[in-house]
């Protein structure tokens, strides 16, 4: 894939970070729940690769939060590691999983990068941005409880596109 393509990409995917949650922040707490953001950042890793997904998931929050004012700044942080995570290994697991055939390959990555994002999120929450305010408890409701209904969006939503790009020529694999 060249520059050109995955840059324009890059661009689509940043761009459509700052529209969804837009669009689904009408219903009430729908934002919290289906994380409209995380599915542009995911698509974009496995798409463009780790690098443009690295850079889809450090810029968009950022991007987002400047125009919209979402996520709000006390979040801000620890979204944009786990995004960026999210689009870096998407990409990187996508090439480096050793797995023949695209389906499970897909899912192995989303699964794995969005499993090492909310990880990485935690851990710098508990460290960092909310010392001695963060629990495992809070972790694990705010990233898997609450946002349960997202994860099985984005695990049945982001392959579906993925193929549907994929029949378009729009990837490597």
């Amino acid at each position: 894939m060249t520059i050109v393509k995955r840059s324009i990409i890059t661009a689509v995917c940043t761009a459509l970070c700052v529209v969804l949650p837009l669009a689904l922040h009408a219903i009430p707490n729908a934002g919290r729940i289906f994380s409209p953001m995380h599915v542009p950042v995911l698509l974009g890793g496995l798409l463009t690769g780790p690098f443009y997904g690295l850079i889809i998931g450090i810029l968009t929050p950022i991007l987002s939060n400047l125009l919209t004012g979402m996520p709000p700044a006390p979040v801000l942080p620890a979204m944009t590691a786990e995004l960026a995570i999210f689009g870096f290994g998407a990409g990187l697991f996508l090439r480096l999983f050793p797995i023949r055939h695209d389906v499970p390959a897909v899912y192995a990555s989303l699964i794995a990068s969005m499993l090492l994002g909310r990880v990485v999120a935690g851990i710098l929450n508990a460290l960092i941005f909310q010392l001695g305010q963060y629990s495992m408890e809070i972790w694990i409701t705010s990233y898997f409880v609450r946002s349960f209904p997202g994860i099985i969006m984005h695990i049945i939503v982001v392959p579906l596109v993925y193929f549907a790009l994929k029949r378009g020529g729009l990837t490597e694999r």
